[in-house]
């Protein structure tokens, strides 16, 4: 309750700071005069108006209309963000700022970047850019940045949830529940404990970590891959075990996690000779990126029991269409993208979406760990 409060009142506290535009660079801030800031967040539809923190929706729009409407800016919301008719489209040819979220990604593509002549800002309400085209945002000379950290205690959580109801063979028994049936054999014969098992993460930055750290009362063998190594002491008192090869590491997880983020050297990166590798009935949780899995290979493994069970939220590409293969795959338990965008978590990210617009506006400069591309480079991560 404290982290909520402290969020609502970041949101309160910045409304009542006015801009004071700065002439800057194309690459770093706003230049004189009235802003059109475009959002494009998902329909909450009947359920906008269920909660009033409810803000990460496009009818809640950040909760940040009225402050930035009180400075002359203005605010256009939408969901429609796909084709060449759609609303956010009609608006990128005079738009300075978009603000998107990775739940529900507006595609920043080259071309879109291009038809943009006014565009400085691209603002992730969350974490995870690569729905843009960084590599062309950098050439434009455009800001790029996110909350970072704003959602990964929220991801983090919902990462053990999802290993627990994998080991544990949950949905089936909820399943018959729903059914009205009751055939307990049908669910314990694949059930286990998850102590003494061991989870390896592919990727330890701040979510890998914060998993870690909570898998650790549960007596597991903690493995990590990732391009830096922990600090000493964070190792130790984690417990885990640092594994600088990928394709050494994957056949001794009994749990495979995704904690990386999607980049050319990640993208597809678990096809079907890097699930070869996997140890038969393994589990695999990914709330990373769809794209970073082969998705045709995920479902064939599935099907064969190489893989007894998948459980995500992330697709590729999002909203998943009707008929991806993910939806139809034995084992799994996926969700829409839903891990970070916790009512605790959107007050977070609006916050910070809030701090770093009224930075925009003053000409300040936005945390360091924010920027994903800064001056025409790409942060370390997307490298």
């Amino acid at each position: 309750m404290a982290m909520l409060g402290a969020a609502k009142q970041a949101i309160r506290t910045l409304g009542s700071r006015a801009p004071t535009p700065a002439t800057l660079s194309r690459h770093l801030h706003a230049s004189p005069g009235s802003k059109k800031i475009v959002g494009v967040f998902y329909k909450a539809n009947e359920y906008a108006s269920m909660n009033p923190n409810f803000v990460g929706c496009a009818e809640g729009g950040l909760g940040i209309r009225d402050w930035l409407e009180s400075q002359g800016h203005q605010y256009i919301v939408t969901d429609d963000k796909d084709g060449p008719d759609c609303e956010l489209e009609k608006h990128i040819p005079d738009l300075h700022v978009l603000i998107s979220t990775p739940f529900h990604p507006a595609y920043v593509t080259a071309e879109r970047i291009k038809k943009a002549k006014n565009l400085q800002l691209l603002l992730t309400a969350g974490i995870g850019s690569d729905h843009i085209d960084l590599k062309a945002a950098a050439d434009a000379g455009l800001t790029v940045a996110e909350v970072t950290g704003s959602n990964v205690v929220s991801v983090a959580e919902d990462e053990l949830m999802r290993i627990l109801i994998l080991v544990r063979n949950f949905l089936p028994g909820y399943h018959q529940v729903i059914k009205g049936d009751w055939n307990v054999a049908a669910i314990a014969y694949r059930a286990y404990d998850l102590e003494g098992k061991t989870i390896g993460t592919v990727g330890a930055g701040r979510i890998g970590k914060l998993l870690l750290q909570r898998l650790k009362p549960f007596n597991c063998n903690l493995l990590y891959h990732d391009r830096l190594k922990m600090e000493p002491e964070l190792e130790k008192e984690i417990g885990a075990k640092f594994e600088e090869d990928l394709d050494a590491m994957l056949p001794k997880c009994d749990v495979v996690v995704i904690n990386t983020p999607l980049t050319e050297k990640t993208k597809g990166m678990f096809d079907a000779n890097k699930i070869a590798k996997l140890k038969k009935g393994v589990l695999i949780v990914n709330n990373a990126r769809g794209a970073i899995m082969d998705a045709q290979a995920v479902a064939d493994a599935c099907a064969s029991g190489h893989i007894a069970g998948y459980s995500g939220d992330v697709w590729y590409p999002q909203p998943a269409p009707k008929d991806h293969v993910w939806r139809s795959m034995p084992n799994h338990a996926m969700t829409p993208h839903i891990s970070g965008t916790t009512i605790d978590a959107q007050l977070r990210y609006a916050a910070g979406v809030k701090d770093m617009l009224d930075k925009y506006f003053k000409g300040e400069d936005f945390p360091a760990q924010n920027y994903i591309v800064k001056e025409g480079k790409l942060a370390s991560q997307y490298l």
